[in-house]
């Protein structure tokens, strides 16, 4: 469903097709292929960079060059003597990703001497980028020897088609150890010829009309709200805070307001910073928000729990009835609004690139109009859960009432269930 709402959205902004990158649009993607031979390594090395780092990747100048820097995160040993890998050709594409960014294929050709042609013991290894989030694989094919050790096909045709299954969990391969020796080795296919450079960035086709516009913004509408739909986004926590506290409808609407404002101004920011410095790692600031959002999470559950534990104690003695009303409210408006922000605080990757198009395309303007409505439909679908829950609650509450005894301990699930989260949120964050 995302994947389907970018590809229409990047035609309506760019007048043509956009496919949408299958891993993170801060993915950098690499694969490399050793072949060998008796008295040398060929190794054929592609790293797939997704939108966000090719537009940040202003120091690229010439392939052969980058080539060149590349080779030096090469780790090679055969029997214990070092392999030097010497560029023998270099060559870059850039397919148009989402909303007109294009993304970049860099292909470097390598080749590096073997000291013996007897039996020989190769390690490989390639740190290139190493904490950049992505795919990464290495296969080992012997062409005049018998190889052993290590996968001789690539799963994901050279990171041209990355198997649906792993996506999720992508590959991450990174050294190989694997035994060379004479006798036949496997079948294999030469090196596909590089075809032509395709446009490094799709532009748009006439002028911005009144129809194209609408037509994004309801789709960044409904982007938004299926982002929010998505597990992981704090709706049932929301939802369940609502219900707990005795929220109304007027705090579902703001939280929704709250979670807008966050995410816009989180989107704006992050994306501004992005496009003006290739200094700043996207993937390492989303990592620290989502800690930040989790954190506020579980803080606010553990405030919960402590009011929850202390009103209980009060009501066995007694003193519940009416005391601090006033005081009680206060503090669920703000945890209310701390709940929104935690839930906008964490810029989604989709929004950024829709917004880093549009500053490409020369539109930012309609780019902070398309983050906007983004914001709106990720708090349409949070705002109606909420009303959902609390409408739910107050129509079939005074039927619980004879179970008084298990609704009682309404408040102190609830806290402990946005806790609970919160700590799942940061933890999942602090594991990248």
């Amino acid at each position: 469903m995302r994947v389907f709402l970018l590809v229409l959205f990047g035609m309506l902004l760019t007048g043509g097709v956009a496919q949408a990158h299958p891993l993170s649009n801060l993915s950098v993607n690499h694969y490399d292929g050793l072949r060998v031979f008796s008295d040398r390594i060929e190794l054929r090395s592609v790293v797939d960079s997704a939108e966000i780092p090719t537009l940040q990747d202003r120091e690229f100048v010439d392939a052969r060059k980058r080539c060149t820097e590349r080779a030096k995160s090469l780790d090679a040993m055969a029997d214990e003597q070092e392999l030097r890998f010497e560029v023998r050709d270099a060559d870059v594409v850039r397919p148009p990703g989402e909303a007109g960014l294009p993304t970049m294929r860099l292909t470097c050709e390598y080749t590096a001497l073997l000291p013996s042609r007897g039996e020989v013991e190769v390690t490989f290894s390639d740190s290139y980028l190493k904490d950049k989030p992505g795919w990464r694989e290495i296969t080992v094919a012997g062409v005049d020897v018998a190889v052993s050790g290590a996968p001789a096909e690539s799963i994901s045709n050279e990171l041209r088609a990355y198997p649906e299954d792993l996506l999720s969990s992508p590959l991450d391969v990174r050294a190989v150890r694997f035994l060379a020796q004479p006798g036949e080795g496997s079948a294999v296919t030469p090196p596909g010829v590089i075809g032509e450079a395709t446009k490094a960035a799709v532009g748009l086709v006439g002028d911005l009309t009144p129809v194209v516009g609408v037509g994004a913004v309801l789709l960044s509408l409904v982007l938004g709200a299926s982002h929010a739909a998505l597990p992981g986004h704090g709706k049932t926590v929301m939802a369940a805070y609502l219900a707990g506290s005795r929220g109304t409808r007027r705090d579902a609407l703001l939280v929704g307001a709250t979670v807008t404002i966050t995410h816009t101004a989180g989107v704006l920011v992050l994306g501004l910073l992005l496009s003006a410095s290739s200094a700043i790692a996207g993937e390492s600031v989303l990592r620290w928000l989502g800690l930040a959002s989790g954190l506020l999470v579980a803080v606010i559950g553990g405030v919960l729990l402590r009011s929850a534990v202390r009103a209980r104690g009060r009501s066995r003695r007694g003193h519940g009835h009416g005391h601090g009303h006033g005081h009680g409210h206060g503090h669920r408006r703000a945890g209310l609004v701390g709940m929104g922000v935690a839930g906008g605080l964490v810029p989604s990757p989709s929004a950024l690139v829709v917004l880093l198009g549009a500053i490409a395309l020369g539109r930012t303007w309609f780019g902070v109009v398309l983050v906007l409505a983004y914001g709106l439909g990720m708090a349409a679908t949070l705002t109606a859960a909420g009303l959902l829950l609390v409408s739910l609650r107050d129509r079939f509450g005074p039927r619980l009432a004879r179970f008084r005894r298990f609704t009682d301990f309404t408040p102190l699930g609830t806290a402990a269930l946005v806790m609970v989260v919160g700590v799942g949120l940061a933890t999942r964050a602090l594991a990248g």
